[in-house]
């Protein structure tokens, strides 16, 4: 089974509003890549041109069984969606601080998927505050399992 790949800072980082599945344009030996899970959305981010989806950033290691034939780590990828979908997306982008960020990117039904995610970016008293919330939940669960 292969691998999820997931990019975990990006809830810490980001306020996440809403998600939709999008479909990646991948060179074969990127697909071996991404089966071996040899990516990271770590520094990614979703910009439209054109009226197409760009992932910037994803760096997918080159395949090492692939000979003569290898891609660039960091190219852009052109993400699948609907016409409409990149429209409804272009629209909200352009209010004043939301982007485009990868969250997770997975197989389905052998196609390899990434989930978008548009999101404001938090500040440092938001991430302050997220912090706290998981220490207190943290600590409920240890008390609660403590009484068992």
């Amino acid at each position: 089974m292969p691998p999820k790949i997931e990019n975990r800072k990006a809830r810490f980082d980001y306020e996440v509003l809403e998600t939709i599945e999008a479909g990646i344009e991948l060179k074969g030996t990127e697909v071996k890549s991404v089966r071996a899970g040899k990516v990271s959305l770590a520094e990614s981010f979703g910009r439209i041109r054109g009226g197409e989806l760009f992932l910037y950033g994803c760096e997918i290691s080159p395949y090492e069984n692939a000979g003569y034939a290898h891609h660039d780590p960091t190219r852009p990828r052109r993400l699948l969606l609907h016409s409409r979908e990149i429209a409804r997306l272009a629209g909200k982008v352009s209010q004043k601080g939301l982007t485009i960020i990868p969250v997770r990117m997975y197989f389905k039904r052998g196609w390899v998927k990434v989930l978008l995610a548009l999101a404001r970016g938090r500040q440092r008293y938001d991430k302050r505050e997220a912090i706290k919330k998981r220490e207190q939940k943290r600590e409920i669960r240890r008390a609660l399992s403590q009484r068992r």
